[in-house]
């Protein structure tokens, strides 16, 4: 089954001569073990492209589907169960809770859903351990540098059986190793079965994915993929 269906998604923020098309149109499949990036220019509607998919905000037309559930029929609560049952999700704000430690952010998405806290931190120890941050469960976040905020934002992203994962420019605040180790992290979660959709304005990064969408004011002007030459799709002509 499709992990993540937009059809003929549109997206107006305002109304009137002040009106914003931030998506206009977009039909994207996201299969389970595919890695799809999408990359354009600043206002071109990625982050919006996401925070749809993630059930963070609804089109003004068209639909999407989760796991074959469509998000605009669920309730505040059913789609709140959706995004911490299905959806992980590394936002480029990190949105950490300041007063948890690295363990108990990364488990609380667990401890919601019923599992008991002490297992819940041990699956959380072990998911920061993946991340290289072995020894900071008990830190928080305002202990840790920026690149260990996101690290952990990652760890709470892979926890559990997310069936599909968001991420909006995770590497941003790493240097090149560990964003490269995050960038395989994501890359094994989505070659166990689940489906990914990664923003990235890096070329490199794109290479990782199976295939390429390239937006431009809210709309796919490009798809390619898998990149055998990562800057290909950013060259001039590139998109067409």
């Amino acid at each position: 089954m499709t992990v993540l269906e937009l059809r003929d998604v549109h997206r107006v923020h305002g109304s009137g001569e002040t009106a914003v098309h931030a998506l206009r149109g977009i039909t994207l499949a996201v299969e389970p073990g595919e890695l799809v990036a999408v990359m354009g220019p600043s206002g071109s509607g990625k982050s919006t492209l996401l925070n749809l998919a993630g059930g963070l905000d609804r089109p003004s037309q068209g639909s999407v589907h989760v796991d074959g559930v469509d998000l605009s029929g669920l309730g505040r609560r059913a789609l709140a169960t959706v995004r911490r049952q299905r959806v992980g999700y590394v936002f480029q704000d990190l949105n950490l809770l300041a007063s948890l430690t690295a363990a108990e952010n990364v488990a609380l998405p667990l401890e919601l859903d019923g599992v008991a806290a002490r297992k819940a931190r041990a699956l959380a120890a072990s998911a920061l351990s993946e991340v290289d941050l072995d020894g900071y469960a008990s830190r928080f976040p305002d202990e840790m540098s920026g690149g260990q905020q996101q690290r952990v934002a990652i760890a709470r992203a892979l926890i559990g059986k997310r069936r599909l994962i968001l991420a909006d420019e995770p590497t941003g605040a790493l240097d090149s190793q560990t964003g490269e180790a995050v960038l395989r992290l994501i890359r094994s979660k989505v070659d166990d079965g689940a489906a990914g959709v990664l923003v990235t304005h890096d070329a490199r990064h794109a290479a990782w994915a199976d295939r390429v969408v390239f937006l431009r004011d809210g709309v796919v002007v490009d798809t390619a993929g898998p990149l055998d030459q990562p800057d290909e799709l950013l060259a001039p002509g590139g998109a067409r």
